[in-house]
Protein backbone atom coordinates (compact mmCIF):
# COMPACT_ATOMS: atom_id res chain seq x y z
CA UNK A 1 0.00 0.00 0.00
CA UNK A 2 1.41 3.25 -1.20
CA UNK A 3 1.75 6.24 1.28
CA UNK A 4 -0.64 8.35 -0.07
CA UNK A 5 -3.07 5.01 0.12
CA UNK A 6 -2.76 5.29 4.31
CA UNK A 7 -3.55 8.95 3.75
CA UNK A 8 -6.15 8.44 2.04
CA UNK A 9 -7.37 5.59 4.73
CA UNK A 10 -6.35 8.21 7.80
CA UNK A 11 -8.32 10.52 5.91
CA UNK A 12 -11.77 8.53 6.55
CA UNK A 13 -10.83 8.36 9.91
CA UNK A 14 -10.67 11.82 10.21
CA UNK A 15 -13.70 12.83 8.13
CA UNK A 16 -16.34 10.89 10.86
CA UNK A 17 -13.71 11.99 13.47
CA UNK A 18 -14.94 16.06 12.71
CA UNK A 19 -18.28 15.34 12.35
CA UNK A 20 -18.79 13.81 15.80
CA UNK A 21 -16.06 16.72 17.26
CA UNK A 22 -18.18 19.79 15.84
CA UNK A 23 -20.97 18.44 14.44
CA UNK A 24 -20.80 19.05 10.95
CA UNK A 25 -17.72 20.23 8.03
CA UNK A 26 -16.18 16.47 7.68
CA UNK A 27 -17.65 15.73 4.99
CA UNK A 28 -16.20 18.64 3.03
CA UNK A 29 -12.68 16.35 2.88
CA UNK A 30 -14.27 13.51 1.46
CA UNK A 31 -13.96 14.40 -2.50
CA UNK A 32 -10.60 15.93 -1.63
CA UNK A 33 -9.57 12.93 0.04
CA UNK A 34 -11.18 10.64 -2.42
CA UNK A 35 -9.90 12.44 -5.54
CA UNK A 36 -5.70 13.63 -4.38
CA UNK A 37 -5.15 10.91 -2.14
CA UNK A 38 -6.73 7.36 -3.39
CA UNK A 39 -6.67 8.61 -7.24
CA UNK A 40 -10.45 8.39 -7.95
CA UNK A 41 -12.08 10.01 -11.00
CA UNK A 42 -13.93 13.26 -9.30
CA UNK A 43 -17.71 11.83 -10.57
CA UNK A 44 -16.67 8.32 -8.70
CA UNK A 45 -15.36 10.38 -6.15
CA UNK A 46 -18.70 12.33 -5.65
CA UNK A 47 -21.03 9.26 -6.04
CA UNK A 48 -18.78 7.61 -3.38
CA UNK A 49 -18.81 10.58 -1.08
CA UNK A 50 -22.78 10.35 -1.00
CA UNK A 51 -22.61 7.11 0.71
CA UNK A 52 -20.09 7.79 2.96
CA UNK A 53 -21.77 10.91 4.09
CA UNK A 54 -24.93 9.75 4.00
CA UNK A 55 -24.10 6.73 5.92
CA UNK A 56 -21.81 8.21 8.53
CA UNK A 57 -24.19 11.15 9.26
CA UNK A 58 -27.18 8.46 9.57
CA UNK A 59 -25.19 7.29 12.78
CA UNK A 60 -25.17 11.07 13.77
CA UNK A 61 -28.78 11.24 13.46
CA UNK A 62 -29.56 7.90 15.01
CA UNK A 63 -28.03 9.49 18.27
CA UNK A 64 -29.75 12.58 18.35
CA UNK A 65 -33.00 10.87 17.49
CA UNK A 66 -32.69 9.11 20.74
CA UNK A 67 -32.30 12.63 22.83
CA UNK A 68 -35.15 13.80 21.14
CA UNK A 69 -33.00 16.44 19.25
CA UNK A 70 -34.40 15.93 15.70
CA UNK A 71 -37.52 17.84 14.21
CA UNK A 72 -38.94 15.40 12.35
CA UNK A 73 -41.86 17.52 10.44
CA UNK A 74 -38.78 20.07 9.62
CA UNK A 75 -36.61 17.70 8.27
CA UNK A 76 -39.39 16.18 6.19
CA UNK A 77 -40.32 19.42 4.28
CA UNK A 78 -36.56 20.15 3.39
CA UNK A 79 -35.43 16.97 2.86
CA UNK A 80 -38.23 15.51 -0.01
CA UNK A 81 -37.09 18.94 -2.16
CA UNK A 82 -33.83 17.89 -1.57
CA UNK A 83 -33.61 14.53 -2.26
CA UNK A 84 -35.77 14.65 -5.25
CA UNK A 85 -32.95 17.35 -6.71
CA UNK A 86 -30.09 15.13 -5.53
CA UNK A 87 -30.94 11.62 -7.14
CA UNK A 88 -32.22 13.47 -10.21
CA UNK A 89 -28.68 15.47 -10.15
CA UNK A 90 -26.78 12.11 -9.89
CA UNK A 91 -29.12 9.78 -12.30
CA UNK A 92 -29.63 12.57 -14.92
CA UNK A 93 -27.56 15.75 -14.78
CA UNK A 94 -23.72 14.70 -14.05
CA UNK A 95 -24.35 11.47 -16.63
CA UNK A 96 -25.69 14.18 -19.28
CA UNK A 97 -22.67 16.41 -18.63
CA UNK A 98 -19.96 16.29 -22.17
CA UNK A 99 -16.91 15.36 -21.11
CA UNK A 100 -15.17 18.65 -22.69
CA UNK A 101 -17.19 21.54 -22.14
CA UNK A 102 -15.36 24.29 -23.82
CA UNK A 103 -12.04 25.99 -25.10
CA UNK A 104 -10.37 29.03 -23.09
CA UNK A 105 -7.93 29.73 -25.71
CA UNK A 106 -5.95 26.40 -26.16
CA UNK A 107 -7.50 24.88 -22.31
CA UNK A 108 -9.72 22.63 -22.62
CA UNK A 109 -12.28 23.15 -19.93
CA UNK A 110 -13.18 19.32 -19.21
CA UNK A 111 -15.97 18.14 -16.85
CA UNK A 112 -13.70 16.94 -14.24
CA UNK A 113 -11.81 20.23 -14.02
CA UNK A 114 -15.30 22.10 -13.67
CA UNK A 115 -16.73 19.80 -10.86
CA UNK A 116 -13.55 20.20 -9.03
CA UNK A 117 -13.13 24.15 -9.28
CA UNK A 118 -17.30 24.17 -8.36
CA UNK A 119 -16.07 21.91 -5.38
CA UNK A 120 -13.60 24.46 -4.36
CA UNK A 121 -15.91 27.31 -4.18
CA UNK A 122 -18.19 25.39 -2.00
CA UNK A 123 -15.37 24.72 0.17
CA UNK A 124 -14.51 27.94 0.52
CA UNK A 125 -17.98 29.30 1.34
CA UNK A 126 -18.21 26.53 3.84
CA UNK A 127 -14.69 27.91 5.60
CA UNK A 128 -16.10 31.59 5.68
CA UNK A 129 -19.22 29.93 7.13
CA UNK A 130 -17.07 28.24 9.66
CA UNK A 131 -14.70 30.79 10.30
CA UNK A 132 -17.42 33.44 11.10
CA UNK A 133 -19.07 30.66 13.54
CA UNK A 134 -22.47 32.91 14.08
CA UNK A 135 -24.41 32.52 16.78
CA UNK A 136 -27.58 32.50 15.54
CA UNK A 137 -29.25 30.81 18.59
CA UNK A 138 -33.36 30.84 18.74
CA UNK A 139 -34.81 30.61 21.84
CA UNK A 140 -35.42 27.22 22.93
CA UNK A 141 -39.31 27.84 23.81
CA UNK A 142 -39.90 29.81 20.52
CA UNK A 143 -42.79 29.04 18.18
CA UNK A 144 -41.71 26.85 14.96
CA UNK A 145 -42.91 28.50 11.90
CA UNK A 146 -42.19 27.31 8.57
CA UNK A 147 -41.82 29.56 5.01
CA UNK A 148 -42.85 26.90 3.00
CA UNK A 149 -41.59 28.54 -0.24
CA UNK A 150 -38.43 29.42 0.92
CA UNK A 151 -38.16 26.01 2.72
CA UNK A 152 -38.77 24.14 -0.43
CA UNK A 153 -36.42 26.49 -2.50
CA UNK A 154 -33.53 25.74 -0.71
CA UNK A 155 -33.64 22.26 -0.31
CA UNK A 156 -33.81 22.72 -4.24
CA UNK A 157 -30.73 24.35 -4.43
CA UNK A 158 -28.94 22.14 -1.59
CA UNK A 159 -29.98 19.11 -2.89
CA UNK A 160 -28.82 20.22 -6.49
CA UNK A 161 -25.27 21.10 -4.94
CA UNK A 162 -24.93 17.83 -2.79
CA UNK A 163 -25.77 16.36 -6.06
CA UNK A 164 -22.81 17.65 -7.63
CA UNK A 165 -20.28 18.09 -5.23
CA UNK A 166 -21.02 15.05 -3.39
CA UNK A 167 -20.66 17.47 0.40
CA UNK A 168 -23.54 17.11 2.65
CA UNK A 169 -24.29 21.15 2.64
CA UNK A 170 -25.09 21.41 6.33
CA UNK A 171 -23.18 24.64 6.05
CA UNK A 172 -26.44 25.90 3.83
CA UNK A 173 -28.68 23.71 5.66
CA UNK A 174 -28.65 24.74 9.46
CA UNK A 175 -28.83 28.67 8.61
CA UNK A 176 -31.60 27.83 6.72
CA UNK A 177 -33.11 25.65 9.49
CA UNK A 178 -32.44 28.55 11.62
CA UNK A 179 -33.53 31.28 9.77
CA UNK A 180 -36.59 29.59 8.00
CA UNK A 181 -38.07 27.43 10.35
CA UNK A 182 -36.79 29.51 13.66
CA UNK A 183 -35.44 25.95 15.12
CA UNK A 184 -33.05 26.39 18.37
CA UNK A 185 -29.44 26.15 16.72
CA UNK A 186 -29.10 22.33 18.56
CA UNK A 187 -32.13 21.31 17.04
CA UNK A 188 -30.77 22.67 13.50
CA UNK A 189 -27.54 20.77 13.98
CA UNK A 190 -29.27 17.89 14.82
CA UNK A 191 -32.13 17.76 11.71
CA UNK A 192 -29.48 18.64 9.50
CA UNK A 193 -27.60 15.48 9.77
CA UNK A 194 -30.84 13.47 9.49
CA UNK A 195 -31.82 15.33 6.29
CA UNK A 196 -28.05 14.85 4.90
CA UNK A 197 -28.22 11.10 5.94
CA UNK A 198 -31.69 10.66 3.63
CA UNK A 199 -30.54 12.83 0.87
CA UNK A 200 -27.37 11.82 0.10
CA UNK A 201 -27.89 8.29 0.43
CA UNK A 202 -31.08 8.49 -1.91
CA UNK A 203 -29.01 10.58 -4.03
CA UNK A 204 -26.39 7.74 -4.06
CA UNK A 205 -29.28 5.73 -5.95
CA UNK A 206 -28.46 7.02 -8.94
CA UNK A 207 -25.26 6.71 -9.16
CA UNK A 208 -26.17 2.59 -8.46
CA UNK A 209 -27.68 3.31 -11.73
CA UNK A 210 -25.09 4.45 -13.69
CA UNK A 211 -21.94 3.39 -12.43
CA UNK A 212 -19.72 0.15 -11.48
CA UNK A 213 -19.63 0.86 -7.28
CA UNK A 214 -16.50 -0.70 -6.07
CA UNK A 215 -18.52 -1.95 -2.67
CA UNK A 216 -15.66 -4.16 -0.88
CA UNK A 217 -13.85 -0.38 -0.84
CA UNK A 218 -16.60 1.60 0.06
CA UNK A 219 -17.81 0.18 2.57
CA UNK A 220 -14.23 -0.25 4.15
CA UNK A 221 -14.00 3.45 3.59
CA UNK A 222 -17.18 4.08 5.28
CA UNK A 223 -16.43 1.79 8.29
CA UNK A 224 -13.66 3.86 9.03
CA UNK A 225 -15.62 7.35 8.89
CA UNK A 226 -18.04 5.74 11.45
CA UNK A 227 -15.12 4.44 13.58
CA UNK A 228 -14.19 7.95 13.46
CA UNK A 229 -17.76 9.51 14.43
CA UNK A 230 -17.77 7.26 17.62
CA UNK A 231 -14.06 8.42 18.47
CA UNK A 232 -15.20 11.95 17.81
CA UNK A 233 -18.43 11.67 19.63
CA UNK A 234 -16.35 9.80 23.07
CA UNK A 235 -13.57 12.91 22.51
CA UNK A 236 -16.63 15.66 22.46
CA UNK A 237 -16.44 15.06 26.23
CA UNK A 238 -13.09 16.24 26.34
CA UNK A 239 -13.07 19.05 24.30
CA UNK A 240 -15.02 21.77 22.98
CA UNK A 241 -15.74 21.02 19.21
CA UNK A 242 -17.22 25.04 18.93
CA UNK A 243 -13.51 25.91 19.61
CA UNK A 244 -12.36 23.50 16.96
CA UNK A 245 -14.82 24.66 14.71
CA UNK A 246 -13.15 27.93 13.42
CA UNK A 247 -9.32 26.12 13.09
CA UNK A 248 -11.25 23.73 10.88
CA UNK A 249 -12.38 26.42 9.09
CA UNK A 250 -9.11 27.49 8.28
CA UNK A 251 -8.01 24.12 7.39
CA UNK A 252 -10.95 23.89 4.94
CA UNK A 253 -10.13 27.47 3.59
CA UNK A 254 -6.68 26.31 2.43
CA UNK A 255 -7.53 22.84 1.10
CA UNK A 256 -10.12 25.18 -1.42
CA UNK A 257 -7.40 26.96 -2.31
CA UNK A 258 -4.88 23.78 -2.92
CA UNK A 259 -7.69 22.14 -4.93
CA UNK A 260 -7.87 25.55 -7.39
CA UNK A 261 -3.87 25.37 -7.68
CA UNK A 262 -4.06 22.50 -8.25
CA UNK A 263 -6.27 22.12 -10.64
CA UNK A 264 -5.85 25.36 -12.51
CA UNK A 265 -1.67 25.75 -12.30
CA UNK A 266 -0.14 22.09 -11.45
Amino acid sequence: MEITEIFGYVGALLIGLVLGLIGGGGSILTVPILVYALSLNPVIATAYSLFIVGTTSLVGAVRNMKKGMVDFKTAIIFAIPAFIAVYLTRAFLIPAIPEELFLVGDFVVTKNLAIMLFFAVIMLLASLSMIRNKNNETDENAVITYNYPLIIIEGLVVGTITGIVGAGGGFLIIPALVLLAKLPMKKAVATSLFIIAIKSLIGFLGDVQTHYIDWSFLLSFTALSVLGIFIGIWLNQFIDGKKLKKAFGWFVLLMGIYIIYKELIV
